[in-house]
């Protein structure tokens, strides 16, 4: 439901940002960049906070951190309050909050399922994830030409408040790492998680892999909102389809 839920307002940011409050070409690709890598910043010592906790409180937290970060975007805009400063703060917390999300939920599944069976679960998640990278922009892109710039928003917080719900229905044991040693620290087994992935030519490789193609991705993202909402005056529904043409693409080729 998340997934579907974030890939549903993706977009939702720069679109706001350039309809509603008519920002430049700097403020959007701002947006979209700052949020990203402070998240990314401020979720790297929560590696080790996460591996020495149950993960599934964790989720659920994360989950309901970013229900009411995302409602206060919905309720600022209904109010006509809504500012930059906000939508930047947002981004922050929810890209912090997912990240997060994603480690405690990737060790946790772990407890979940044997491992004979671990590589067909993680397949499952990966098959919704694509489906969702696809078909979520023009379903958004069309839900804010009929119900306006907020209502993708509105869905993405939403689709948190019932992932927090579902997951808080699992009753398998939960999972955490032993406590630190006396004499250990978090800031060492962090540097330690680091030196892992470095030393492995493998995990190394599709460490770079991920960054690159994040990446470049992301780079153009702001400017290409800011180019067809702005210059061109596209509709939204039309900014949807064209984020999503090359991702269907992706996902074909990957499949």
């Amino acid at each position: 439901m998340s997934t579907y839920g974030t890939w549903l307002a993706f977009g939702a940011f720069p679109l706001i940002a350039v309809r509603v409050l008519d920002s430049s070409a700097f403020a959007v690709s701002l947006l979209e960049a700052a949020g990203l890598a402070v998240a990314a910043v401020l979720a790297v010592p929560l590696g080790p906070w996460v591996a020495y906790r149950p993960k599934l409180p964790v989720m659920v937290a994360t989950d309901l951190v970013r229900f009411a970060a995302l409602a206060s975007v919905a309720a600022a805009y209904a109010l006509g309050v809504l500012s930059y400063g906000q939508l930047l703060v947002v981004a922050v917390v929810c890209g912090t909050a997912g990240i997060t999300f994603t480690a405690a939920s990737g060790a946790y599944l772990k407890s979940l399922v044997r491992g004979d069976r671990l590589l067909a679960a993680n397949g499952r998640f990966e098959a919704t994830s694509w489906a969702a990278t696809a078909a979520g922009p023009p379903l958004g892109g069309a839900l804010v030409g009929l119900l306006g710039p907020v209502v993708t928003i509105t869905a993405d917080a939403v689709s948190h408040l019932l992932s927090a719900l579902a997951v808080r229905r699992i009753r398998v044991g939960d999972t955490a790492a032993p406590r630190v040693p006396a004499g250990s620290s978090r800031a060492a087994d962090l540097g330690v998680g680091w030196l892992f992935v470095r030393r492995d030519p493998v995990l190394w490789r599709l460490f770079l892999n991920s960054v690159l193609v994040g990446g470049l991705i992301m780079a153009t993202a702001p400017l290409l909102a800011v180019l067809l909402l702005g210059e061109y005056r596209w509709r939204p529904g039309s900014t949807g389809w064209s984020s999503a043409s090359p991702r269907s693409a992706a996902c074909s080729a990957h499949d």
